[in-house]
């Protein structure tokens, strides 16, 4: 197990509700001691995971800013949609190639899934959704929850796989309490390319209004 394990904050993305578990000495927001999918974790990979949409007669239809976001839970995923929806951006949602499952999710269980990718930090999970150009955008943010204090090792699939030259990168999380930490050096290391702002880390009820602000501090 990670040093960090026994830290608040190092579960996987909790869920919505805000209700507190204490275990091991952590505090967490979860419902029970595995953390459920909002919709089903095993379901089939939803549409809007394949690549934005076109315009008429086929030509390339998006801004030039881009909102690529992993979501266990759908937490993420709801923030993600308010920013993409504030900047006129695009969703493009990276979907684990094998879905996770409530048990593969549960940071209680030493030997889940989710506690043996996090203690590899070689481990890189394949992803499910189609591929994405990032050719015509300027600007990316990249969304994913917290598991045991960084990044989804999914998401550094997704860094590792795309050039970034030319683009500004924009971190951002969701977690009941941990702060990103140092989940946007490692993924910019691990890119070795494009501008990378100081990433953030958001509560799931976070508003519209505090995003917008956030956003227009970026500027």
């Amino acid at each position: 197990m990670l040093a960090a394990l026994a830290a608040c904050g190092n579960a996987p993305e909790a869920e919505k509700d805000g209700t507190e578990a204490v275990i091991e000495g952590r505090t967490e927001s979860a419902e029970s001691t595995s953390i459920a999918e909002t919709e089903n974790p095993t379901a089939s990979p939803e549409a809007a995971s394949e690549a934005p949409d076109t315009t008429d007669g086929g030509a390339a239809a998006h801004s030039d800013v881009l909102v690529a976001y992993f979501s266990a839970t759908g937490t993420t995923k709801r923030v993600a949609e308010m920013i993409a929806s504030i900047t006129g951006g695009d969703l493009y949602e990276i979907v684990p190639a094998e879905p996770y499952s409530d048990a593969d999710l549960n940071w209680n269980d030493r030997n889940s899934r989710s506690t043996k990718e996090q203690n590899d930090k070689s481990v890189r999970p394949e992803i499910g959704s189609e591929d994405v150009s990032l050719e015509g955008y300027t600007t990316v943010y990249l969304g994913f929850p917290i598991w045991w204090g960084e990044e989804p090792r999914i998401m550094d699939t997704f860094v590792e796989k795309y050039a970034f030259e030319g683009i500004t990168v924009i971190p951002f999380c969701t977690s009941a309490s941990s702060g990103i930490g140092r989940s946007g050096p490692n993924m910019e290391a691990l890119a070795g390319s494009g501008t990378w702002l100081e990433g953030r880390r958001f509560g799931g009820n976070v508003s519209e209004t505090e995003l917008q602000s956030w956003i227009e501090g970026l500027k």
